[in-house]
């Protein structure tokens, strides 16, 4: 098939049918397509790089999250492109190419799980597998006006699936409905049938909404008026959560350089903790693929090369101080939270960015988007970006976050929300 009829998302096609279907199997029919960092006996991982897939053999076994949706029913149709070595948010591959964005072709589809985002935003299969570590299936799901999933870490099994960071990896799944997005979930969860249960409280991060450049009346607005509609005012509460998160997460004080204090666009709080987050993410990658760096000296995309060379430089400094913020925040959010509270924040701070935009242009946007992204990443906590439709034909999504474990509660809170948040508009 030509690259433009397939958006440029496929690394391979394929057929794989499941091994027995039948109208009671909960995924019967559907088709899916996987992000090429999940191993699937009898086929290279090639990890976005073909300097990786020229040094490793042919997997030997199937990662059991996609043998979870082929024993559902679903069938696979192909692995997807993604960002090289899971190392970016852009969706941006120079040597694969750039999957196109269905709902923006000039702007990029977000990475790193671009394909299988994009191949659900072109209605080219169902529903589409990928991972999240930094917001690797949040952001495409947002850029692509799409449903993204990122469950509660260590909720769903990474085996099979090339690691980033371990302490933030987790599967994640896009789809273009909740419906599908709550049975593919499900199933990849080991869920029973839960019955829906009324959100305790639902928290709007006031201070998070003020990062995006979409107004805020126009963000927010909307899911303030949809869950007055459905369960009364009295559930909706406004936070400065960067106040809260600065007051019972001391530990974040070794992250507070100057820099970050100095900064006039984003909240101090949260942008240290995206740095205690990255700091982290870079010592586990470097634990992980350092020695595969140094030995290969791989060709590496632009803003991807420095990342990697500046991970494979990292210490074991400071790490401690990392991992005691994520206690700290988890159990801040848990106490916030309960079981069925929410935390609702915009998904990234704006619309996508065009194709090819240079990285210092960027560096304001993605310092912005980082800090939102790493309240459900150092967590663990489950997050769904979703879809609110087009601002000056633009996709903007908003995400809503609920304590781990929670996972279930989430999914049918999203299928009863979606259809009163479409009739308030956007």
């Amino acid at each position: 098939m030509a690259r433009d009829a397939d958006y440029g998302a496929f690394t391979e096609k394929f057929v794989l049918k499941p091994s027995s279907s039948g109208q009671e199997l909960p995924l019967n029919g559907l088709t899916f397509a996987v992000k090429d960092i999940f191993d699937m006996d009898g086929r290279v991982t090639g990890f976005g790089n073909p300097d990786w897939a020229g040094t490793h053999s042919a997997a030997t076994s199937t990662a059991p999250a996609v043998l979870a949706v082929l024993r559902g029913g679903a069938i696979c149709v192909g692995k997807t492109v993604m960002d090289e070595m899971a190392y970016c948010i852009n969706g941006e591959n120079k040597h694969y190419g750039t999957p196109t964005n269905p709902c923006a072709p000039d702007r990029v589809p977000g990475g790193s799980s671009s394909g299988s985002a994009v191949t659900v935003g072109a209605k080219l299969v169902d529903f589409s597998l990928g991972t999240d570590t930094g917001g690797s299936v949040r952001v495409p799901a947002s850029y692509c006006s799409i449903f993204g999933f990122r469950p509660s870490h260590n909720a769903i099994s990474t085996a099979g699936v090339i690691p980033l960071a371990q302490s933030f990896d987790t599967v994640g799944w896009f789809a273009r409905d909740p419906l599908i997005l709550k049975q593919v979930g499900y199933v990849l969860l080991g869920l029973p049938d839960i019955k829906p249960a009324q959100p305790s409280e639902i928290i709007i991060a006031e201070d998070c909404f003020r990062l995006s450049s979409i107004p805020n009346d126009c963000l927010s607005e909307v899911l303030v008026k949809s869950v007055k509609k459905l369960f009364g005012g009295e559930i909706v509460k406004h936070v400065a959560l960067g106040e809260l998160v600065k007051d019972e997460v001391p530990s974040l004080n070794h992250f507070m350089s100057k820099e970050i204090q100095d900064q006039e666009y984003n909240i101090p709080s949260l942008a240290a903790l995206s740095s205690a987050m990255r700091l982290l993410q870079r010592y586990e990658f470097k634990k992980n693929h350092g020695e595969w760096v140094t030995t290969v000296k791989p060709d590496l995309g632009p803003g991807i090369l420095e990342r990697v060379c500046e991970a494979v430089r990292t210490t074991g400094e400071h790490i401690d101080s990392s991992q005691a913020v994520m206690a700290e925040l988890r159990a801040f959010l848990t106490n916030l939270l309960g079981h069925f509270g929410v935390l609702a924040i915009p998904t990234v701070s704006g619309p996508p960015p065009k194709l090819q935009t240079d990285a210092t242009t960027q560096e304001t946007f993605r310092a912005r988007a980082f800090s939102l992204l790493s309240i459900a990443g150092v967590s663990g906590f489950c997050q769904v970006s979703i879809p609110l439709g087009m601002y000056n034909d633009l996709p903007v999504a908003v995400s809503l976050i609920a304590s781990h474990g929670s996972d279930g509660f989430l999914l049918n809170f999203v299928e009863t929300l979606y259809d009163t948040l479409q009739e308030q508009g956007f």
